[in-house]
């Protein structure tokens, strides 16, 4: 990213900017995230008010990949040899960065891309997405454009004509489509968009299954938050475990949810069960046992394997200069086991008086608390955990109420279940999972008295 003066695209007036030319994955692990959001090269012009991207030129670098890809905009409309005087400079800088054993002969052959669009598609490419998959999904969108446009009550017949486009990846589509009418106040089309996705889960098989799983999930989330109220012991939770090892999804659930109650004594038990249960009956146990084994290391594994990434993350983001300003690039990366990387560091710095790593660890905070990732208001969040009772929590709630978004509800799901998996922090967990509950409780409250009456 260069601090430079640009032309406003509207007016032409000098406008003081951030332009980031080069996405190069070997110098930020977020920059691909950064340019397929599209989240770089904006302005607000403070002479005539425009507000939109700048077009400028690219250069993409992927070491892992192999690839270099460059892309000058024709708006600019310069001539060839203005254009390589440009972009030559970003791949010498690319050339430079890397060591001489890995400047290899694809640094002299950059491709090059005609439009934005060929861009993304070419970076997809090299995951794996083809063409044919980008026009598989502009196919979902039109269904869903005309689906918005039809009447609720011819829906279900034209739904049934394309039941094959509707899948995991059109309900998560809309999903996002959802949330993004919600954040930017259109709230009518949310609600449109709302009832469309309750549709498709009524009306198709594939959402007939999602339906069913989410029962099934929070099935495992309502038990499991009654036995915690009783005094969840282990025993209680292998009884449940037991109880659920035939539905696949209550299994995950419950063990993603209990992860810090599968200790070694809690193997020691079931362990003594499957000794003293009958002949028929252990090999059921055993099945379930190895399944738990590999369902508990999978989750510790993810769980270190997030936590390096996003210590990773935090350490590019100190070694910049301005740290808020990398804060909001690496936004796409940051999640709740950032968050959590991210308090640690704080109390650590705390601990050694190291004031200039602390200051740099709060800058990292307010940047995340003026443009929180969705549903992450750090704040309102630390408010509920510090609240001394279900009355503080509930006040926090009615006062907040334009907070509890799906987002929030998701994120703090998410917060909840990656705590429960930490060893030595039951007591967070269970803080967490109470006020869950109670969010859970004002939101269906709030559906509800939303509803009009039956005439």
């Amino acid at each position: 990213m260069t601090k430079t003066t640009i032309q406003c695209p509207q007016c032409r007036q000098p406008v003081p900017s951030e332009i980031t030319r080069l996405f190069d994955l070997g110098e930020n692990p977020q920059a691909k995230q950064i340019l397929l959001s599209g989240a770089y090269n904006h302005i607000q012009c403070p002479n005539c008010g425009y507000h939109g991207e700048v077009p400028q030129p690219i250069v993409y670098h992927d070491p892992s990949k192999e690839l270099l890809l460059t892309f000058f905009p024709p708006s600019l409309n310069m001539p060839v040899n203005e254009q390589e005087k440009m972009i030559g400079p970003l791949i010498k800088k690319v050339m430079d960065s890397l060591p001489m054993e890995l400047r290899k002969a694809y640094l002299l052959k950059p491709e090059t891309m005609l439009t934005k669009q060929r861009l993304v598609e070419r970076i997809l490419e090299g995951d794996g997405i083809t063409p044919e998959m980008l026009e598989e999904q502009q196919e979902r969108l039109n269904l869903l454009q005309r689906l918005a446009g039809t009447s609720p009550e011819s829906r279900p017949e034209v739904i049934k004509q394309e039941e094959a486009l509707v899948d995991e990846q059109m309900l998560m589509m809309l999903q996002r489509l959802i949330q993004s009418a919600a954040a930017s106040g259109d709230q009518e089309s949310a609600n449109v968009l709302a009832g469309l996705q309750q549709q498709l889960l009524e009306n198709t098989d594939y959402g007939q299954q999602i339906l069913k799983q989410a029962q099934d999930q929070q099935a495992a989330i309502q038990a499991l938050e009654e036995a915690s109220k009783a005094g969840l012991t282990r025993e209680k939770l292998l009884d449940m475990i037991v109880e659920a090892a035939d539905n696949e999804v209550k299994l995950a659930t419950l063990v993603g949810m209990a992860r810090g109650g599968l200790d070694y004594a809690f193997f020691e038990l079931l362990t003594d069960r499957i000794q003293n249960a009958k002949k028929e009956e252990q090999a059921h146990l055993n099945e379930l046992r190895a399944n738990l084994l590999d369902m508990t290391h999978e989750i510790d594994e993810a769980i270190k394997e997030q936590e390096k990434i996003s210590s990773d993350l935090m350490d590019e983001i100190l070694k910049q200069e301005n740290i808020e300003e990398a804060t909001l690039q690496a936004l796409p990366g940051i999640n709740e086991i950032f968050l959590e990387v991210l308090r640690k560091r704080i109390q650590a710095a705390r601990s050694a008086n190291d004031e200039a790593q602390l200051k740099k660890l709060q800058a990292i905070t307010s940047a995340i608390q003026k443009v929180s990732a969705p549903g992450a208001n750090v704040e309102f969040i630390e408010a509920l955990i510090q609240a001394e009772d279900e009355a503080a929590i509930n006040k926090l709630l009615e006062e907040n109420a334009d907070e509890i978004t799906d987002d929030f509800m998701s994120f703090m799901l998410n917060l909840m279940n990656q705590t429960s998996q930490q060893q030595g922090r039951e007591a967070a967990a269970e803080k967490l999972q109470q006020i869950y509950r109670q969010a859970l409780r004002f939101t269906m409250k709030r559906n509800l008295e939303s509803e009009p009456a039956a005439e």
